[in-house]
């Protein structure tokens, strides 16, 4: 018999096995399909499932689930007669005791994006002394988001890369990928994958940033009833096209009922074991419970293929923390963005890209009539890119499907010989089609969870 604590929110997906007899869970696949992550304590099998986050299990020596006992759940219960800086104090304390603990006497590699969460990460790890490389990357052809990320680096005195993710770099490492994260997620957002190798040369630990934004931020608008957060729910969950694909492959695979109506059911049963009644505490619980250990917790594998990986904000400490905040405190960033102003002013005065050009110290004038100049330079710029006919890149799928040179590689996998076995080509010929012909930006989603399918099927995960 074995024992294992889950964290409150995983780093990394930790199976056993019930007594079902295996088969594929079509259901769980069709809602992958549509969202990119598996929910809840879903696999491909019906017979193997994930250990829930925030708890005690009992596994036997067949890797079966003998027991599972939660010892936290998500609330809200915040303090009384607790006061902005009271609560600033205490970010300020534990965020520090957090990152000193994890990073001890090594290397850093931080990540930098124009963002608010490695922003905070960088002016800690200034504040502490702590020894810290750190990088940002761009893709070609597209906005540097790298420039922010420099001018952050550069206050904090910290070496700085910038690396650019070259178009198609997906095929060269697509199925050391599939390995790596097992296809439990679609492949086109990790782009870190295009820079392994340089990961592999630096030393230290990646400390990043992952969860942030939506610990210290708005859950969801106040006034929303109960019904409305499940429609919220949906809204975040499904990708463009998601809802279209999970209902061809539901009725490809001839599951009783309605996708749609499946999935909704899915999310009121959620929802309804998260015993909070605020709902932005609520919101905030869901995404913690069910979408940070399958989406984001899923591709920290690529960091952790290179270097042992460190996450602030996934610290139990910390998520215990945030059910003790007013949630005015943590709506609109306020308490990062008075952390930062305190212990760092000049990284304060850098821009924030949400509101370019804006900073930390002005954002509020991120509103007309202050960002039309912005606004006009910003079309100006896209329009000047047009008469060049120069694509501007901004999504990663971008550099990976579009272009003669990708349609290859691409196609060799979706319609790969096995593939067809597992799901009608005449389903991947439709959403291929409909990507190139109709609108790539709607369709790309199925295109890239179709990709991953095919994947998984390639390399026996499905059978």
């Amino acid at each position: 018999m074995k024992n294992i604590t889950t964290p409150i929110i995983p780093v990394q997906a930790q199976f056993a096995h019930t007594n079902q007899q295996k088969s594929l869970d079509y259901r769980a696949i069709c809602l992958f399909a549509a969202t990119g992550f598996f929910w809840d304590t879903d696999t491909y099998w019906i017979d193997k499932k994930v250990l829930k986050p925030a708890t005690s299990n009992e596994v036997d020596d067949q890797q079966k689930l003998v027991s599972s006992y939660p010892y936290f759940d998500w609330h809200y219960s915040p303090k009384k007669n607790y006061s902005f800086e009271d609560a600033l104090n205490d970010f300020t304390e534990l965020f520090e005791r957090i990152i000193d603990e994890q990073i001890g006497e090594q290397q850093a590699i931080l990540p930098i994006s124009g963002g608010l969460d490695s922003r905070t990460q960088a002016v800690a790890l200034k504040h502490l002394g702590k020894k810290v490389t750190s990088y940002s990357y761009s893709f070609t052809g597209g906005y540097s988001e790298s420039g922010i990320a420099r001018k952050i680096a550069k206050a904090c005195d910290f070496p700085f890369e910038e690396f650019l993710i070259p178009k198609g770099y997906l095929w060269g490492v697509v199925e050391d990928l599939a390995e790596i994260n097992q296809c439990y997620s679609e492949f086109t957002h990790p782009r870190q994958m295009a820079v392994l190798p340089q990961f592999q040369q630096m030393e230290g630990v990646f400390s990043l940033g992952h969860w942030g934004d939506v610990l210290f931020d708005k859950g969801a608008p106040e006034a929303y009833t109960e019904k409305e957060l499940v429609a919220l729910v949906k809204k975040k969950v499904i990708k463009k096209g998601g809802l279209e694909l999970g209902t061809s492959l539901w009725r490809d695979w001839q599951l009783e009922g309605d996708f749609e109506a499946y999935m909704e059911e899915r999310i009121e049963n959620l929802l309804a074991k998260i015993d909070i009644s605020h709902v932005g505490a609520k919101m905030r619980a869901f995404k913690s419970l069910y979408w940070a250990p399958r989406w984001t917790s899923t591709n920290l594998s690529v960091f952790a293929h290179a270097h042992p990986i460190t996450l602030p904000y996934y610290d139990n400490r910390m998520c215990e923390f945030i059910c003790s905040v007013p949630e005015e405190y943590l709506a609109d960033r306020k308490l990062q963005i008075a952390y930062i102003q305190q212990r760092n002013p000049e990284v304060a005065k850098i821009t924030w890209e949400d509101h370019r050009p804006f900073n930390l110290n002005n954002y509020r004038y991120n509103t007309m009539p202050y960002n039309f100049p912005f606004k006009v330079g910003r079309k100006l710029q896209a329009g000047l890119h047009q008469l060049q006919h120069k694509k501007w890149i901004q999504r990663n799928w971008e550099l990976q499907f579009v272009g003669e040179e990708n349609e290859p590689p691409l196609e060799s996998y979706l319609f790969d010989k096995k593939f067809k076995d597992f799901l009608p080509r005449e389903t991947v010929e439709k959403f291929y089609a409909q990507f190139q012909h109709e609108d790539a930006v709607y369709y790309s989603h199925p295109v890239s969870m179709l990709l991953t399918l095919s994947l998984a099927n390639k390399k026996n995960f499905l059978c």
